[in-house]
């Protein structure tokens, strides 16, 4: 309980953070700074350097140019053009409150993670085994097992799992006619989490759920095909943790590879559509 709490509200913290680093960058658009279009993290080493330097007084396009890193890719002359702007006392203090309070978090945000690390013990064998499927970070692993725990009898099957998650689409029907597929509630911090990995996973090079998004993706869109995939995940998950057991990929190759009887029955129809009448008999064993 006291795990699940932590990293609930690590999370929120890390929205809170990343708020105060998008104001951080509308306030350098706003003096027509445009430092993100350079620079991949604001609030990296380069960044954090440059903007400070703008709250010191530097307003030097040249100067500010000379403190980024020699491993930054964009040419001084990009780097020059993207300084160039009109930074103004306002611009200054609200530079310096965000890049404050970016500091506060992230103090925080290393205390929280010291915290969950001495609690997390009873999780730490099982993360190895959720890891090793593809999208799912250390960090991932840790919400997930702090939200269903890693004694999967209290779940009779996957599905009670998966529905319990929110990642079925709920029971909408009248007269016969479903009204509605839209995604049932469920446990919100897990549901979100495991959208999140499946994002990732559905971009990850030869494996089972990239086919499987792809797949779903043609007919059902991209926001329902990343669902199922998450209640692809949750389903190995649920089976992992019950067995002991690492990820068995089923390869990018799975929906490929077809069925002895439905292929045949795809050749028959074939064969029939030419004019022929076909019997199959089986070969002497």
């Amino acid at each position: 309980m006291e795990t699940r709490t932590l990293l609930r509200t690590r999370k929120q913290m890390t929205r809170e953070r990343t708020r105060h680093v998008q104001r951080l960058q509308k306030t350098l658009e706003e003096a027509n700074i445009k430092l993100d279009s350079v620079i991949t993290d604001i609030v990296g080493k380069t960044g954090r350097t440059m903007i400070e330097a703008m709250i010191a007084g530097v307003s030097d396009s040249a100067k500010l140019a000379l403190l980024a890193d020699r491993r930054i890719k964009a040419s001084p002359q990009t780097l020059r053009e993207a300084l160039c702007g009109r930074v103004n006392r306002h611009h200054r203090f609200l530079l310096r409150l965000h890049l404050d309070q970016i500091d506060v978090l992230d103090r925080a945000l290393a205390e929280i993670d010291k915290e969950i690390d001495a609690g997390l013990d009873p999780f730490r064998p099982f993360i190895p085994l959720l890891t090793s499927i593809p999208g799912i970070a250390e960090l991932s692993a840790r919400v997930v097992l702090a939200e269903i725990g890693t004694d999967m009898r209290r779940f009779p099957t996957a599905a009670n799992l998966v529905s319990w998650a929110g990642l079925c689409p709920k029971n909408d029907e009248s007269a016969g006619k479903r009204r509605s597929t839209r995604m049932r509630k469920g446990a919100p911090w897990l549901k979100t989490t495991l959208i999140q990995c499946a994002w990732a996973a559905s971009s990850a090079k030869e494996t089972y759920l990239k086919a499987q998004y792809h797949r779903l993706k043609a007919r059902r869109g991209g926001k329902k095909a990343v669902c199922a995939v998450a209640a692809s995940m949750l389903t190995a998950i649920w089976h992992m943790l019950r067995d002991g057991t690492f990820y068995q990929d089923l390869g990018a190759d799975h929906f490929k590879r077809p069925s002895a009887p439905s292929h045949t029955k795809h050749l028959v129809a074939k064969l029939e559509a030419l004019g022929y009448k076909v019997q199959l008999s089986p070969l002497p064993t």
